[in-house]
This record gives structure tokens, sequence and C-alpha cells, in this order.
């Protein structure tokens, strides 16, 4: 393509502050992390069950200068060793946003360094080309026409790209994104927050095949749906325990074994939709290869699934980098730095429902 020249080296600063992960990392030409630092605040949104955003956005404040001070010294390296600033713009939310756009417009400006603002769901993509330090090998990462399935709390969405850059969007959750599903339901069963994490422990004795769960394989579009599996599981634990108040997402379910069961059902569910869809668009877009990211992307099932089932090679995330993290925003701003050199201006503004393609 005309957009395709000789990548030159280059070492990025990520922020990312999207949500109610404070991090920031360098990463060397796109694939290297030199450093990734992750101030995580789930211990203090789990009492609320999911997000507090006024809670994220102040705890964002308190830690940003250490977290990127830490990403600095963890890389041995100083303000004006790194050759341009990325951050994420959007999507997320805004008070969020807001604190790592004024973090990057600052060092930008103090320290002359161009300055790139990233779509969150991009990062997640070149979260698949990242290396970390002491497990990088000589792989070229992932090779083009890619079909892509991002899968988090927020997103559940297929992207073709053709090349670095070039996304065409083929569909997206119609309502309730994967991670988001997976968090209600961990509730409705009583299992905690996150939910990702919870329903895959709870799921690892259960039968997967206990209930039959719902699954919208919507046939004639490449769009997901997940809020009839989510329905369907608060029918079976009102039936379950017997019509007790699910208001707020308290039940206990009056068999260990039932939590198990219905955890490993409501997965496989999951697991059968995400992977399914996605090799038929794969199949029917010709792409050479498949990448899944975003948090889903951890899950031990979803990865077995498509390891067994894909005809092509499947590129997933490093472990520490399928949530949220800096390091893909430093990717992503990397090639946009090294392919296009389009810096961005520092009276850019975020952009809280900013999409992909």
């Amino acid at each position: 393509m005309a957009r395709r020249k000789k990548l030159g080296p280059a070492r990025i600063l990520g922020i990312e502050t999207s949500c109610d992960e404070t991090a920031a990392a360098v990463v060397e030409n796109g694939r290297l992390a030199l450093s990734n630092v992750v101030a995580s605040q789930a211990e203090m949104h789990a009492k609320y069950g999911g997000v507090f955003p006024e809670v994220a956005s102040r705890q964002h404040i308190k830690v940003i200068d250490t977290v990127v001070e830490e990403a600095l010294a963890q890389a041995h390296l100083e303000l004006g060793d790194v050759d341009a600033i990325a951050v994420t713009r959007g999507p997320g939310l805004p008070g969020s946003l807001l604190v790592g756009l004024n973090m990057a417009k600052g060092l930008a400006l103090g320290s002359g360094l161009p300055l790139y603002g990233i779509n969150h769901l991009e990062g997640h993509l070149y979260s698949a080309w990242v290396q970390l330090g002491e497990a990088a090998t000589g792989d070229p990462g992932p090779q083009f026409p890619l079909l892509a399935l991002i899968v988090s709390g927020g997103h559940t969405e297929l992207v073709l790209m053709k090349d670095h850059l070039h996304y065409q969007r083929l569909g997206g959750t119609l309502d309730d994104a994967a991670g988001e599903a997976f968090d209600k339901v961990a509730r409705l069963i009583g299992l905690g927050y996150p939910g990702g994490p919870a329903i895959q422990q709870a799921a690892e004795g259960g039968d997967p095949a206990a209930f039959k769960l719902a699954r919208a394989w919507l046939p004639d579009s490449w769009d997901f749906s997940f809020s009839g599996l989510k329905t369907n599981v608060l029918h079976v634990v009102r039936e379950l325990t017997a019509g007790q108040d699910l208001q707020i997402g308290e039940a206990r379910l009056p068999q260990a074994r039932q939590a198990a069961d219905l955890a490993a059902s409501f997965q496989q569910a999951v697991v059968d939709v995400l992977v399914g869809k996605t090799l038929r668009a794969a199949n029917e877009f010709g792409a050479a290869e498949i990448l899944v990211a975003g948090g889903v992307s951890a899950n031990a099932v979803l990865r077995a699934a498509f390891t067994a089932e894909s005809p092509l090679p499947v590129h997933f995330p490093p472990m520490p980098l399928c949530t949220d993290n800096a390091a893909m925003i430093a990717a992503a701003g990397y090639f946009r730095h090294a392919l296009t050199g389009a810096a961005d201006s520092l009276d850019m503004d975020i952009e809280p429902g900013w999409g992909l393609g």
C-alpha cells in the first residue's frame, strides 16, 4: 500500500487513563516494552460492583505523576530520551480521559515532543504486537490481512485490518459487551467483581453443558448480543433461589455446584459465539491471521477454543497486556509516529464516544 514505508527506530511514552487503570509505559519500535506500569483501582471499585467514575478520576489525579515517573525510571530513561508521547483520547470515561490527556499535554508542552491522541480500541489491537522485555522474541508479529476481535468490558467488535492503521469495522455489540455480561452475571450468581476472573475460577469445577443457555448468533450480521444470555441466566437463578430479590445482585445459589455449573455454562455460551463468528468472518473476508485482544482475551477457555478450532494463526497479547495498559497505547503511537508523522495539536480534546474505523 502507499502508506507502507520503512519503519524507523523510536521510543514512545504511552499514557492510559480511559477507565480505572492509571498506566504509563515506554515501548521501543512498537514492539518491545521497556516498562509497563499500571496502578489498578479494582479493589477500590469492587464495593460498587463496577467502576464509579468520580472516584476513578480523583484517583487518577493522585497517582498519575508517580506512575509516569516510574515508567521512565523502569526504562532507565528520562523524558528527553523518548521520541514522542501517545495518550488515550477516547473512548472512555470523560473525567478519567481528561486526567491522562492533560498530563500528556503538559509533558509535550514542556519537552517539545510530538503528541499523538490514540483510540483506546486501536491500542487493544496493537497490544498483540508488544513483547514484554523478559519474554521478547524475534517473531515478526501479526501479519495482514488480519481479522481482529476486540472483546472487553465495554466493547465487543470485529475489525478487519488490511495494513497498519487501516480499520474496517464489521460489527459490534448491540447491547452488553461480553466483558460487561461477565460482570453482570457474576453479580447474579454472587461471585463478585471483576466478573471475568470470578466466572473463570468458578467455572473450573463446573459442567459447561449443565444448563442450556441462549446463544444469539445474529446470522445475517457480524454484530453481537449478550443481553438475552444475561436475562436467561437471571431466570435460571430466580428458579434456583426460589425467587429471592436479585435487584442488588447478591443472590447465593443453594448449592456451590449450581454456581459452578451455571458459571461454566454461561462462559461456554459466550465463547461459542465469539469464536464461531470470528472464524466465519475470517473466512468470509480472506484473513491470513486472527487477532484477539481486550480484557476477555485473557480467558483461558476462550484462548483454548481459538487455538483448537482456528485453521489460521491466532495472536493474543501477553497476559499482562490484555486488560487496560499503556504499552498498547505507546505501540499504537509508534506506528502513527513512524508511518504518518501526523502529530496532534495541543488543543485536541477527549473523545469519550470515539469509534474505530
